[in-house]
């Protein structure tokens, strides 16, 4: 990847893996470019992986400062965090914050199918709570839903230290 990560060793390739990070991590940080401005906005989500293909599925407002940006500017980053667990060490650089977080980029559709909008409200649901939800069409009409596709992510471990004995 052009913007590989600089810590290869803490990469995570397995699928598996990845999955289970977004199965846990319930806030994705959307990166969005208003104009010349950045403008990041916390968000649950829901997705599918399909042969590694990564699909991320958002909803919110019909309208508002986030679905005006997506409509001036598609290109989107998104970042997910999740096992945060702050450590300590004997000294000040040797504290640190084990965690596992995916990140990537994509372009931002904003979906106007109802079949399209009742799967990704499902998955969302899905994703936040670990249960299935089915959705009718008269439910769709008051959110918007964005869908990403993804061009590009990679995914991270960082693990707790090793105690010196």
């Amino acid at each position: 990847m052009p913007n590989g990560m600089t810590r290869r060793e803490r990469e995570v390739t397995d699928i598996n893996e990845i999955i289970k990070i977004l199965d846990t991590a319930k806030v994705l940080h959307l990166g969005l470019v208003d104009g010349d401005e950045p403008y990041v906005v916390p968000m649950n989500y829901g997705y599918t992986m399909e042969n590694g293909k990564l699909t991320i599925y958002l909803h919110g407002a019909k309208r508002g400062r986030k679905i005006d940006v997506i409509r001036a500017n598609p290109k989107v980053f998104f970042e997910a965090e999740c096992n945060i667990i702050p450590f300590e060490g004997d000294i000040a650089c040797r504290y640190g914050i084990a965690y596992e977080s995916i990140m990537g980029k994509g372009l931002a559709v904003i979906v106007e199918d109802v079949e399209e909008k009742k799967k990704a409200l499902s998955l969302l649901m899905k994703t936040q709570t670990g249960k299935d939800f089915e959705f009718e069409e008269k439910m769709t009409a008051f959110v918007s839903i964005i869908r990403i596709d993804v061009s590009e992510y990679t995914a991270k471990y960082r693990p707790m230290p090793q105690k010196k004995l």
